[in-house]
């Protein structure tokens, strides 16, 4: 169980270091994607409106060479910002992110059709990796799909009319954005998943730093149920004997014969306390050998038929032949028989018990199901497995009969599957309730 705390400790903290990894890296590079994807669609955008050419951003002082007389040198002379000509107001949008570099900086080329669809311009003089013939052929393709924007290779494209009825192809080279894109995703994913890593290596070597007080606590808890179940065997065995030695002086009695059914409940309610610590304690070493599962059910559920009848109930044992397992003989065995025996001394009065053991279709696995009329099933079904729980509106008793079992046979058989990889579980519906252990084959 400690084991199982640690690890689950550790896969949790684990995944969740994980998640907000991927959330923080995946925010970053779908705010990174969307920035480059808007600067080329604004560089998109001024080209159209300007019919495939970058006008003037901003103007400089300009500074101009003239001759020193008196040096013999030269000095500069600057022009006022008055002679230089203003900038297109039209672009003042643009003034923020573009500069008067960004036409020198950009590799796009253009393809001019007119109204007849003719090509009349053809401008690659942006571009160096382009011919005019490869550009029209980048057009042509472009009016073949009938889009208006896109990508063609490493080319982002987009289609606008031109002002006498005509048609202009712009096309945008972005393999830098593309490489850039591209690197800052590996690179990115790769310093997530080595940060993740020694995220999860830290975990680790400090969850047994921060399991251990519950450790400290469980194990005083199974030291003192160990203890105190082998000292309750001293005086239950004093009990016995003093009581055998009543029935040889006096004749056997209801009275001897109650002490000693109390004492046979009280042994056994030791021994699967003890069994439950060992469990929890890691230290049960199950025996996993190949059986006859077939063999072992209808040998430990046939027994409980004549129980039955008894007590006015019919159990019926139905099990697929030839089913075999690889597990602990005798904790199966153990199983089937708290089961059956669950369903025997709860099932309603004059109702019907099924006990069954198949393969599922796929042959994967194996059930073993245990069913009982309950016309009054619990609200909570999975809490029968919890330890010394009982659900008295689902295991009402004919007023005066004595209860027998303490609530911690279900707690052994879920500890004893979950201990051979398997789940067990508790449906109630249609007036009746069933358990079910699920195992692999």
């Amino acid at each position: 169980m400690i084991k199982r705390l640690r690890r689950r400790f550790v896969l949790i903290a684990a995944v969740s270091v994980f998640v907000v990894e991927l959330v923080v890296v995946g925010l970053i590079n779908v705010i990174n994607i969307g920035q480059m994807n808007k600067r080329e669609q604004d560089l998109m955008q001024i080209l159209c409106e300007n019919e495939g050419e970058f006008p003037d951003f901003m103007h400089k002082e300009q500074k101009t060479i003239k001759p020193d007389n008196r040096y013999g040198d030269v000095s500069l002379t600057e022009t006022s910002a008055a002679e230089a000509p203003p900038p297109a107001p039209e672009n003042d949008k643009y003034h923020s992110r573009f500069n008067e570099e960004t036409r020198y900086q950009t590799r796009y080329f253009y393809v001019r059709y007119n109204s007849a669809m003719q090509p009349v311009k053809v401008n690659t003089g942006h571009i160096a990796a382009v011919s005019s013939e490869q550009a029209l052929e980048y057009a042509e393709n472009v009016s073949a799909e009938g889009k208006t924007s896109g990508f063609q290779e490493n080319y982002r494209y987009v289609v606008t009319d031109t002002a006498d009825g005509g048609v202009m192809y712009i096309f945008l080279d972005c393999r830098d954005d593309i490489r850039t894109r591209n690197n800052f995703i590996l690179v990115s994913a790769a310093i997530s998943l080595g940060g993740w890593l020694l995220v999860c290596v830290l975990i680790i070597v400090c969850s047994r730093f921060a399991v251990r007080p519950f450790i400290e606590n469980y194990e005083r808890q199974r030291t003192f149920i160990t203890d105190a179940g082998h000292e309750i065997k001293t005086p239950l065995a004093i009990i016995s004997a003093n009581t055998e030695v009543i029935e040889m002086i006096s004749e056997p009695s209801e009275w001897t014969q109650s002490i000693k059914n109390q004492i046979e409940r009280l042994n056994g309610l030791i021994a699967d306390m003890l069994k439950l610590a060992r469990m929890d304690g890691d230290k049960v070493k199950l025996t996993f050998v190949d059986f006859d599962l077939t063999d072992a059910f209808i040998d430990i559920a046939m027994p409980f038929r004549t129980l039955a009848e008894n007590k006015g109930l019919t159990l019926e044992v139905d099990a697929e032949e030839g089913i075999h397992m690889n597990g602990d003989e005798g904790s199966i065995r153990q199983i089937v028989s708290i089961l059956t025996e669950n369903a025997v001394k709860y099932c309603d009065k004059g109702g019907s018990i099924k006990a069954t053991l198949q393969k599922t279709q796929s042959g994967r696995h194996i059930i073993v199901q245990v069913e009982n009329d309950c016309k009054e099933p619990p609200e909570h079904p999975e809490r029968l497995f919890e330890r010394f729980y009982r659900a008295d509106s689902s295991r009402a008793r004919d007023e005066g009969e004595k209860r027998t079992g303490y609530g911690i046979g279900l707690s052994v058989a879920k500890a004893t599957v979950e201990a051979h990889k398997g789940k067990i579980d508790c449906k109630a519906a249609d007036g009746r309730i069933a358990f079910r252990a699920r195992f692999r084959a």
